[in-house]
């Protein structure tokens, strides 16, 4: 865990990748500036009562928009902080160009950068799913109810008696 963090006041997010989104990844569509102000306001919510340490997991998709919510919020609020949670080194390795510019741009912004593991491995997502919630008292979903990585999450979270804050995109 980073310095100073205590999981009682952190957040940690799980959501669907842009191809599993209605919109497929235009940011501009009206459904997804919607979903982008609904998760700028529950991190606002949640620092009010008293989280200051969030966790993404750099996903292209929802993770990113969480990311840039929480950006938004550190803004305002100088005491919240920001931690990339990794599941490795290759993590952008198939990405596109666009996709990488903006995760490396994201991932600069971080407070926080852990790296789960170095070499990509079937279980890197889900090593680095489980320590989100393993360090966490908050979850944060986007989901639509379809199995996958998102529900598995979820369903860990719930394991572990985090209370989850689920979004419908």
């Amino acid at each position: 865990m980073t310095p100073d963090i205590n999981r009682q006041n952190s957040c940690c997010f799980t959501g669907h990748r842009s191809s599993k989104l209605p919109w497929r990844g235009n940011h501009d569509d009206e459904r997804c500036l919607l979903l982008k102000e609904r998760l700028y306001d529950i991190v606002e919510a949640l620092y009010n009562a008293g989280i200051r340490h969030y966790i993404c997991g750099m996903a292209v998709g929802s993770d990113m928009y969480f990311c840039e919510a929480v950006i938004r919020l550190r803004a305002e609020h100088n005491e919240v902080t920001l931690e990339a949670a990794i599941p490795c080194e290759e993590q952008t390795k198939l990405w596109g160009k666009r996709e990488r510019r903006r995760y490396n741009y994201l991932v600069h912004q971080c407070d926080y950068e852990t790296v789960i593991q170095h070499e990509y491995t079937k279980d890197c997502m889900h090593k680095r799913n489980r320590y989100m919630v393993d360090n966490s008292s908050v979850l944060v979903a986007v989901y639509d109810g379809t199995f996958g990585g998102t529900f598995q999450t979820i369903t860990y979270a719930i394991s572990k008696g985090l209370e989850i804050i689920e979004i419908r995109p």
